[in-house]
C-alpha cells in the first residue's frame, strides 16, 4: 500500500498553483455564504439546535475533500440525511434535548463506519446496481414532509407531536380560521425575496437576503404582536468536541437507522460526483468516496456534527464559480468558521417563521421535477421505482422507504440481467469469412442439425433457468440436438450455471448430441478450468475458433439427412 492511497489528497496537492488557490478561495467564499442559511435550515430540519447544521457544515467537508476522490463535490449537511436523522431519533428522543444530540452523533458515528467499511471491502461498484431514481423519489417525499413539518410554525396552528402525514395537514384544514396573518407573512415575504433575489440577483445568496428581509419584518410586527418566536443567538465558537453515546443499548438501537443514513448517503455523494465529474471529465473512484464520506461522519461525530453527504447544490455552484481542487470545500468550511465568529450573534433576530419559509424553498428545490417527468414518460420499470420510494417515504418510516426502493432497484436490475439476448446465428455466404449473423438481422437458411446460439451475458444463477429453458425449445421444437454456443458475450460463468450446463450437455449425450462452445474468454475459460466445467463437459466440446467448431460439429451429425439437405450453408457441406 503505497502513501497516494493512504492519502488521496497528496494527488491533487500537485496541481495547486497560485492560479488554483486564488480560483478556490473565490469559490470557497461563495460556498460559505451559502451553506450559512442552509446549514441553520438543515439542522432545524434534523431536529437538532440551528449551531449544528453549522458545525456539520465546518468539519465533513473538510474530511470528506482530503480523502474522497472528487475535485468538486462538497459534503456537509444535506435536506434528506437530516430528515432521515430527525425520523430515527425522534421516535427514542425529544427533538432539540441532549439526549438526542447525543443519540444524533452516535447515529453519525455508525453511519461513518458502515461507510468506511464498505469503502475498505471495495463495495463501491454495489452503488451501480442502485437506481438514482431511488434517491430523486425519496427526495421527493421527504420535501412533502420537510414542507409538512414547517406548517406549524409557519401557520401558527397547534399540531400535536407524532402526527402523520395526512393528520397534520387534516389539522391545518380544519383550523384554517386560526392562522396567524404576522407568521404567514413572515414567512411568505422571506420566501417571495429569495425568490426574487434568485431570479434577478442570481449571483447574490437568496436564502440569506430573504432571511434578513424576514427579520426585520417580524422586528416591524414586533410593535403589534408577542406571537413571533425567535431561533435564538448562535453560540459564536468553533465545534467544540463531543462524545457519541457508546452504551450497548444505543448502538443496537441505531444500528438499523444508521445503515439507512450511510446508504442514502453513499447514493447521493457518489451520485453527485458523478454528476458534476461529467461536466469537469473527472474519473471518480467509488470505493474512495465511500472512505472519504465515512472518515468524515466518524470524525464529525466527536466535533458536533451530525451525519452529513454530499450536497448537489453547494457541489454544482462550487464547479460553477471555478473551483479548480478540493480545496476550495476546505476553504468553504475554514470562511463559515470566520463568518459564524463575526455574525452568530444577529440570529438572536431571526423569526422561526423566517427559517420556515426558507425551508419551502429549499424543500420545493428538492423535487427534481425534468428527472421526474423523463421517468414517468421513458420506463415503466423505474417509475415503479419511483412511485414506491415516493410513497413509502410519505407514508412508511424512512428508513424502510430508502430499502423498499433499494431492493426494488435491484430487483427490476437482475430481472433484465436474469434475461439475456440469446439471438440465433448463422453463415452469411455473402461475406468473405463467412461470418456468424443474426438470422433477425438477415434472413439466412439454418442447418437443421447443428443449432447456434449467442448469449450476450454471464451465466449464472439468476440467469441459468431462462438459458436451461431456451435450449429446451430448442430441442423440443426444432428437434436439434447439437448446440454450439458462441461464447465471447459471455463475462462470468458461476458454479450454479456451470453445473446447469453439464446438466444440460449431459442431457443432450444422451440424444446423441451435446453442448460445444467456441470463444471462450480467457478469465471465463481460466475459471471453467479450475470449477471442473471443462472436464466434466469434456475438452473436445471447446474449441478457439468457428471454423475448428463447425468442422468437428460437421463429423458428429447424421450424413443420411445431409444427403437430403438443401441448405448447404457451411463449406463442409460442398
Amino acid at each position: 500500500m503505497n502513501l497516494m492511497t493512504l492519502f488521496p489528497f497528496l494527488r491533487w496537492f500537485k496541481l495547486i498553483t497560485p492560479e488554483t488557490l486564488k480560483a478556490d478561495f473565490l469559490a470557497g467564499l461563495t460556498g460559505a455564504v451559502i451553506v450559512l442559511p442552509q446549514g441553520v435550515a438543515f439542522a432545524t430540519i434534523a431536529g437538532l439546535p440551528p449551531q449544528y447544521g453549522l458545525y456539520t457544515a465546518m468539519v465533513t467537508p473538510i474530511i470528506a475533500a482530503l480523502f474522497g476522490s472528487s475535485h468538486h463535490l462538497v459534503s456537509g449537511p444535506t435536506t434528506a440525511i437530516s430528515i432521515v436523522v430527525f425520523s430515527a431519533i425522534s421516535n427514542h428522543a425529544t427533538p432539540g434535548s441532549p439526549e438526542f444530540i447525543s443519540l444524533a452523533l452516535t447515529l453519525t458515528f455508525l453511519a461513518g463506519v458502515y461507510q468506511l467499511a464498505f469503502g475498505i471491502g471495495r463495495l463501491g461498484s454495489l452503488v451501480n446496481f442502485v437506481s438514482h431514481t431511488v434517491v430523486i423519489g425519496f427526495t421527493a417525499g421527504a420535501a412533502i414532509l420537510i414542507a409538512t413539518s414547517q406548517m406549524k410554525h409557519i401557520t401558527g396552528i397547534v399540531i400535536p407531536k407524532g402526527e402523520t402525514f395526512l393528520h397534520v395537514w387534516l389539522d391545518i384544514f380544519t383550523d384554517l380560521g386560526h392562522l396567524n396573518p404576522y407568521l404567514v407573512s413572515i414567512a411568505l415575504v422571506t420566501l417571495l425575496t429569495a425568490l426574487a433575489t434568485k431570479i434577478f440577483l442570481p449571483k447574490l445568496p437568496n436564502l440569506l437576503i430573504g432571511m434578513v428581509v424576514g427579520a426585520l419584518l417580524a422586528l416591524y410586527f414586533k410593535q403589534s404582536t408577542d406571537s413571533i418566536k425567535l431561533v435564538g443567538e448562535i453560540p459564536a465558537h468553533l465545534p467544540p468536541f463531543s462524545t457519541p453515546d457508546f452504551s450497548w443499548e444505543a448502538i443496537k438501537t441505531l444500528a438499523p437507522e444508521a445503515f439507512a443514513v450511510a446508504l442514502l448517503g453513499l447514493i447521493e455523494a457518489v451520485s453527485i460526483s458523478r454528476a458534476v465529474a461529467s461536466k469537469s471529465n473527472q474519473r471518480i473512484d467509488a470505493n474512495q468516496e465511500f472512505i472519504g464520506q465515512g472518515l468524515s461522519n466518524i470524525t464529525g461525530s466527536f466535533f458536533s456534527s451530525y451525519a452529513g453527504s454530499g450536497s448537489f447544490t453547494r457541489s454544482g455552484i462550487n464547479y460553477e464559480a471555478g473551483a479548480k481542487t478540493p480545496l476550495s470545500a476546505i476553504f468553504a468550511a475554514l470562511l463559515l468558521m470566520l463568518i459564524v465568529l463575526l455574525i452568530a450573534p444577529l440570529t438572536a433576530y431571526l423569526p422561526v417563521a423566517a427559517m420556515g419559509g426558507v425551508i419551502l424553498l429549499v424543500a420545493y428545490n428538492l423535487v427534481d421535477f425534468p428527472h421526474i417527468k423523463r421517468v414517468l414518460t421513458m420506463s415503466k420499470s423505474e417509475t415503479a421505482v419511483l412511485l414506491t420510494t415516493f410513497f413509502a417515504t410519505l407514508f412508511l418510516e424512512l428508513e424502510f422507504a430508502i430499502y423498499l426502493g433499494v431492493i426494488l432497484s435491484l430487483v427490476f436490475f437482475l430481472a433484465k440481467t436474469s434475461t439475456p439476448h440469446i439471438p440465433t446465428l448463422s453463415v452469411d455466404p455473402s461475406t468473405p469469412h463467412r461470418k456468424l449473423v443474426n438470422i433477425e438481422k438477415i434472413p439466412l437458411k439454418q442447418c437443421p442439425q447443428i443449432k447456434i446460439i449467442r448469449i450476450d451475458m454471464s451465466v449464472y444463477f439468476g440467469s441459468i433457468n431462462y438459458i436451461q429453458n431456451r435450449l429446451a425449445r430448442i430441442v423440443e421444437n426444432e428437434q436439434i440436438k447439437h448446440i454450439l454456443i458462441v461464447s465471447s458475450g459471455i463475462n462470468f460463468i458461476d458454479l450454479a450455471g456451470a453445473e446447469a450446463l453439464v446438466i444440460e450437455n449431459r442431457r443432450l449425450k444422451a440424444m446423441g448430441g451435446g453442448l460445444y462452445f467456441v470463444g471462450i474468454k480467457s478469465s471465463v475459460y481460466e475459471f471453467a478450468a479450475k470449477s471442473c466445467f471443462i472436464h466434466n463437459i469434456g475438452p473436445d466440446h471447446f474449441f478457439d475458433t468457428k471454423k475448428a467448431a463447425i468442422h468437428e460439429l460437421y463429423n458428429r451429425v447424421d450424413h443420411d439427412i445431409c444427403a437430403k439437405c438443401n441448405a448447404l450453408i457451411f463449406k463442409e457441406c460442398e
